[in-house]
């Protein structure tokens, strides 16, 4: 079967979650790849959102976190207050999965406003919701996003979510729970920080993308692992079941 480059980075971002046992939840690319990895990859997965839905089993992807699908299909639906100070703020979940407007090679995330100008930005953005809270305190940090230039930037507008502020300690002497964005994933490759510098590093690309084409959507000088592996293509099971979710 043939496949976009959007479907190649959600099923990617999918079997990223094996092994996992519970992902709070961002909406959009997020939710779509965990609730495929919930199907196929993860059956035990236990989905959190921020609304206070845990073991949320949508059939189709909600369209907010106030969705009725994620109440009805929840085994607990608790107060806002309580999903965060008992189970996020002391780092009882396992991954965060996040989306991002801009990102930079610290993997901090901006999603409140584009240019320099708070008062008067380019563009407004949602904001902040959790995730300032599921980058600081989950156990490790997932995110998803299409990459260009105006995505990969070389410092956010805004720090929304800290990632790894502006390199190694930084975590640290924020007193931050979580260990930080572990993978980054986009419709090109997988980036993961390395270990010394806390930079996020090109470490596999999605078949037939080339380095040079991600270095060229990368608003830095981009650093690659000495040894790049290709991502596994979806397979029809894959495809299958995403085109389905996305359909429902």
């Amino acid at each position: 079967m043939t496949y976009s480059a959007d479907e190649m980075m959600t099923v990617a971002a999918a079997r990223a979650l094996v092994g996992r046992r519970s992902c709070f939840v961002g909406i959009g690319l997020p939710s779509t790849a965990a609730n495929l990895a919930r199907r196929l990859h993860a059956p035990d997965l236990v989905l959190v959102y921020e609304s206070g839905t845990i073991g949320a089993r949508p059939s189709r992807l909600p369209l907010s976190i106030g969705d009725g699908e994620l109440a009805e299909t929840a085994d607990s639906v608790v107060s806002v207050p309580e999903v965060f100070n008992y189970w996020l703020q002391p780092g009882r979940i396992d991954v965060g999965f996040l989306g991002a407007a801009q990102l930079d090679r610290f993997g901090n995330i901006n999603t409140t406003v584009i240019g320099s100008d708070y008062r008067r930005p380019d563009v407004r953005l949602p904001g902040a919701g959790g995730a300032p809270e599921i980058a600081a305190s989950c156990k490790e940090v997932i995110v998803i996003v299409r990459q260009t230039r105006r995505t990969f930037v070389e410092r956010v507008d805004f720090v929304t979510s800290v990632g790894y502020g502006d390199g190694r300690g930084h975590r640290e002497r924020l007193r931050l729970r979580g260990r930080g964005p572990v993978m980054v994933i986009t419709d090109l490759g997988v980036f993961r920080p390395d270990q010394q510098t806390c930079e996020l590093t090109l470490t596999e690309v999605h078949p037939g993308v080339r380095v040079a084409a991600v270095r060229e959507a990368t608003g830095w000088d981009l650093a690659v692992a000495p040894s790049v592996a290709v991502s596994p293509p979806p397979t029809d099971e894959e495809l299958t079941t995403l085109r389905a979710l996305e359909s429902a």
